[in-house]
């Protein structure tokens, strides 16, 4: 959540597409956060970040907790969302732009030990590049060297904004966990995402809630007050995850 508010700041989420896309000449003209993109049956996904740069290439900025929200069959259904959501009627297909659906991944979901996968489709008979330009790119944030990469994976999992390598998103960071401005709306921003959980009866929602809360650096007492859950409830879903992240 905190990353996801980060994110609004054009700035910050130049920054992150300049290191990962390797382009420090990438410029975002246009973003949207936590948008609900339907298809034609009207099944939809929120996507976390969907942002447009200066040549028009689209961008799918996802960060995921665990596995089951970066399968490759999540990347699949994000890329082709994104498509049906992109031309407007009358519109050739050939118009549709460049994408990049990247999601950056607490574990290494691909299972290779790299830092990062450029996934593109191939024709197989003769091993050359499929020009649809669909791309897929998985991070694996749990790579935190010091290269300029690892050095970001670094700051996405930062609590605090004095450890951070960027000052670009350490400033933002600052903003929203140490002002009184940034503090009320990530609070709000919280409890927004619990009474939509709670609206459609998941427990399962306040317990990701209150997870993404302790993440960010908060007690459980606040959180059990937020979330409106025993705080020892809310104690042992914290121990829990920090068990199996071990």
């Amino acid at each position: 959540m905190l990353m996801r508010n980060v994110f609004k700041e054009r700035e910050c989420l130049e920054y992150v597409l300049q290191v990962i896309m390797g382009k420090q000449d990438l410029r975002v003209i246009d973003q949207i956060i936590q948008k609900d993109y339907k298809n034609m049956q009207g099944r939809s996904a929120v996507m976390d970040c969907v942002a447009r740069d200066s040549e028009g290439k689209l961008f799918d900025v996802e960060i995921q907790q665990d596995n089951e929200g970066a399968s490759p069959k999540r990347a699949r259904y994000h890329s082709g969302l994104m498509d049906m959501n992109t031309l407007n009627p009358g519109q050739d297909c050939d118009e549709l732009p460049e994408s990049y659906v990247i999601f950056i991944t607490r574990d290494d979901v691909l299972g290779y030990g790299l830092p990062i996968y450029h996934i593109s489709k191939k024709i197989e008979e003769v091993n050359e590049s499929f020009q649809d330009e669909a791309h897929i790119i998985y991070v694996n944030s749990g790579k935190q060297d010091d290269t300029e990469l690892g050095r970001l994976m670094h700051d996405l999992h930062c609590k605090s904004a004095y450890e951070m390598h960027s000052p670009v998103l350490a400033k933002r960071v600052h903003e929203l966990k140490e002002t009184q401005k940034g503090v009320e709306l990530m609070c709000h921003e919280m409890e927004k995402i619990y009474s939509e959980g709670m609206e459609s009866g998941e427990l399962k929602k306040a317990k990701e809630t209150a997870l993404t809360m302790a993440e960010e650096g908060m007690d459980a007492k606040m959180i059990a007050r937020l979330v409106k859950v025993n705080e020892k409830d809310v104690q042992k879903w914290i121990d829990e995850n920090l068990r199996t992240m071990k």
